[in-house]
């Protein structure tokens, strides 16, 4: 079998946290890749993030950031993702026809915006954990939050009726989202409704596959 390809030492390095979902997005893309870069990890609970150091790096004080060799650094899960595809392009996983590509995209920027984010907001404004990270906290905006994310859940499973993935008949970095989305709901104390039985299946096919313990 051949060895998966890892950063050259000295290289490219990530920044991450195993207690967030945009670094969990990409360390999945990386396993679904075989492609292994060295992680420095960041400690939020510490805010680490929020330490003037890391302020250097990236302003908006969030992770995952890829750091390049010549020190160029990109922010922003997706951003990742595609430099990642384009450097290792199979398997693929954005798409290879203008139909699938747009299909893809759609998928993710609705399954980010529409699941993961109202999730996260939940978890943010309403976890007593999440206190310091998230000053001032707003119940209302939790409150808010909460039907969104279940209403999210109810068009996912709707649309998974005809197909295994959630943009067609393979996996993509659709799923990926989906899949940290839909785990996230457990620490944002966010059942999923057991009728939702498509949206079920298609979370335990996709935590079923090896990389979504990366």
């Amino acid at each position: 079998m051949e060895a998966a390809p890892v950063a050259e030492e000295g290289g490219m390095k990530l920044y991450n946290s195993n207690l967030a979902p945009n670094p969990r997005r990409v360390r999945i893309f990386l396993a679904e890749k075989g492609v292994k870069i060295p992680r420095i990890e960041v400690d939020l609970a510490k805010l680490e993030h929020k330490a003037a150091e890391f302020s250097a790096l990236n302003p908006f004080q969030t992770i995952p950031i890829l750091e390049l060799d010549d020190g160029t650094r990109i922010a922003e899960s997706i951003a990742i993702c595609r430099y990642i595809e384009e450097l290792w392009p199979e398997p693929n996983l954005f798409g290879l026809t203008a139909l699938e590509r747009a299909t893809i995209e759609m998928w993710q920027r609705q399954l980010e915006l529409r699941l993961l984010l109202p999730i996260a907001q939940v978890l943010r404004h309403s976890h007593p954990h999440m206190a310091e990270m998230e000053n001032p906290q707003v119940p209302e905006w939790a409150a808010a939050n909460r039907p969104r994310a279940l209403r999210a859940m109810a068009i996912v499973d709707e649309a998974l009726r005809d197909r295994p993935f959630i943009a067609g008949d393979r996996f993509t970095v659709a799923d990926i989202t989906g899949l940290v989305a839909l785990d996230f709901a457990k620490p944002a104390r966010i059942a999923i409704p057991q009728e939702l039985a498509n949206l079920i299946r298609w979370r335990e096919t996709l935590k079923a596959r090896p990389s979504a313990t990366a």
